[in-house]
């Protein structure tokens, strides 16, 4: 059950609204974002790439503002690929994470992925996220 612990509120990330509303799947789990043509929030890379992450503890509707994180730190942090259990899959210590495309955060590295940060213990991601994709 991934949560944002360290946020400095006036550089640590942005604002910004949700295009669609927040699947019950990704509830809890750290989340690669971007936005949308129209500047809306999408899970994935959208139109722009990466752009930060988010970590929500309830499902959102679409047109509700939420914090996304550029840089900062989570805690009970697990890689958000499919099948994993927000809370008992954990982070890898010492490991480099990167977002997909398609939002879901791990240690796998490749091109057009985004990183995001790295984990100090497995459990603790520190956010610091790129927005230029990997290359090849």
């Amino acid at each position: 059950m991934s949560r944002y612990d360290k946020y400095e509120p006036k550089a640590g990330g942005y604002r910004a609204t949700l295009a669609a509303d927040w699947p019950d799947d990704k509830v809890e789990h750290a989340v690669g974002v971007g936005h949308d043509a129209a500047g809306r929030l999408v899970i994935g890379a959208g139109v722009t790439g990466v752009r930060g992450v988010v970590v929500l503890t309830k499902a959102r509707k679409a047109g509700e503002v939420v914090d996304v994180m550029t840089s900062g730190e989570i805690v009970e942090f697990g890689p958000s690929d499919a099948g994993s259990d927000a809370g008992i899959d954990l982070g890898v210590a010492a490991t480099k994470y990167y977002a997909a495309t398609n939002g879901e955060i791990t240690a796998t590295s490749a091109a057009g992925k985004f990183y995001v940060g790295h984990t100090t213990r497995g459990d603790r991601l520190i956010v610091r996220v790129s927005s230029f994709a990997q290359a090849s």
